[in-house]
């Protein structure tokens, strides 16, 4: 586009402009209500010299030239080229404003350029604001330059204002809730604990963690220090790596109860899977920081304000050590579940006391629904928040797994209590037997 000259016609082009500028003289407005900002280091970036003006040249382009399939978003409106002089602009300190109508309301966007290289939409060194009717681009370089949206976001402020308030109720619910079951755990520990009831402590534990730190990243977010949220965010990511691999965990030991039943002796069983659950997340985070992939992540745009969370900046990371690690473990355990559910059936059809069937199907359902809780597949409603359903989806993700501390405390509580009945049952039948003798 630098190189592009004009033909005088009778009819204006309204897609190309071509605009001398200087240094007192650096705007242009489209048709389309583009406003273009050029500052005065871009200009003398350009090529500019004294007494002299530079070529400022706009097009406006139909957005199905640009195509990214890789990227679920789609570019609201048209695409802006914006070029100066003849030599590259880039790196700039003040920052070339553009000003794109903002065609649909309650949306959020994101201002991207074209990266030729890679042929997708970057937001590098740029950064979005947001008014009623306008969204602006502040950018440090020149190229095409449009704003992304995501349709399947949501859109309501109210909807989002709502997700907040659960979220954080729900997660200092879990944080309390989690922080009962280890100190009831530690009270008992003078009684012999069942290596089922050690796990499901280490996952409340990291559930604990995880919930902790969420809620003082969304805290930390509003300080100045990038070191501080940075160190929130690496805490807050192997948090919840922990939590995957905890819930794993649960599946893998399910599995050595269910299916190798017999001959099942491992030495040091629960201090290697400690080393697992809580190690590997460790070596992962420690990899992710040296690459410089925490810091603040926007979370919503509302009123031109951001809710932002110390958390991962870096996509390729985020997809690699959260999508990725979450499917394959809810991979997993899934096909721990079914091999669950069929063992459950199993046992039904085995029953032969027609009276009790009622009784027996409530309290299979609840054993399913509690052993999805240890298992994470809750989680895995993640992947479902997109396309016609993502605002119910999104709903129910964010109550199950913002609770999801509280649903574990329950089913500790009911292990605890089978166990103490158990135990109550063996000593009453034991005292009955010496009497009898």
């Amino acid at each position: 586009m630098r190189d592009c000259t004009t033909i005088q016609t009778r009819i204006p082009n309204p897609d190309l402009y071509m605009k001398p500028i200087d240094l007192e003289q650096a705007k242009l407005e489209t048709t389309y209500g583009h406003v273009i900002h050029i500052p005065t280091e871009a200009i003398i970036k350009s090529g500019w010299k004294e007494n002299t003006s530079v070529s400022l040249k706009v097009s406006v382009l139909n957005n199905s030239i640009f195509e990214a399939s890789s990227n679920p978003q789609s570019v609201d409106g048209r695409v802006l080229g914006v070029w100066l002089g003849e030599q590259d602009v880039n790196n700039l300190s003040q920052p070339v404003k553009m000003q794109f109508a903002n065609t649909k309301e309650n949306i959020s966007g994101t201002c991207v350029f074209w990266k030729y290289t890679s042929g997708i939409w970057s937001s590098d060194g740029c950064s979005t604001t947001r008014n009623d009717t306008h969204f602006v681009c502040s950018c440090n370089h020149l190229s095409f330059f449009a704003v992304l949206i995501s349709p399947d976001s949501v859109q309501n402020p109210e909807d989002v204002r709502r997700l907040e308030y659960i979220t954080y109720i729900g997660s200092s619910f879990s944080v309390l809730f989690t922080a009962i079951v280890i100190i009831l755990f530690l009270i008992e520990r003078k009684r012999k604990s069942e290596h089922s009831v050690v796990i499901h402590v280490q996952l409340s534990g990291s559930l604990f963690l995880l919930h902790l730190f969420f809620l003082a990243s969304a805290l930390g977010s509003g300080t100045e220090i990038n070191s501080a949220c940075q160190c929130l965010g690496l805490i807050l990511h192997w948090a919840l790596l922990a939590t995957f691999t905890w819930t794993a965990i649960e599946g893998f030991h399910l599995y050595l109860l269910l299916v190798r039943v017999f001959n099942i002796y491992i030495r040091r069983y629960l201090l290697k899977l400690c080393v697992v659950g809580w190690g590997v997340p460790v070596i992962t985070v420690m990899i992710c920081g040296l690459t410089g992939a925490y810091g603040k992540y926007p979370l919503t745009e509302r009123n031109n304000n951001e809710t932002n969370l110390c958390w991962i900046n870096n996509k390729t990371v985020s997809y690699i050590t959260v999508n990725g690690y979450l499917g394959l473990v809810l991979l997993f355990n899934i096909v721990i579940m079914g091999v669950i559910v069929v063992k459950v059936w199993q046992l039904k059809l085995r029953g032969v006391q027609t009276g009790n069937r009622l009784r027996r199907l409530w309290k299979d359902c609840a054993i399913i629904l509690g052993l999805g809780v240890v298992l994470g597949l809750s989680w895995g409603l993640a992947f479902f928040t997109y396309g016609p359903l993502s605002l119910s989806g999104i709903y129910t993700f964010t109550i199950l797994n913002s609770f999801q501390g509280v649903f574990v405390f329950f089913w500790f509580l009911s292990l605890t209590c089978k166990s103490t009945h158990e135990e109550g049952s063996v000593t009453k039948n034991l005292s009955l037997s010496n009497f009898s003798s």
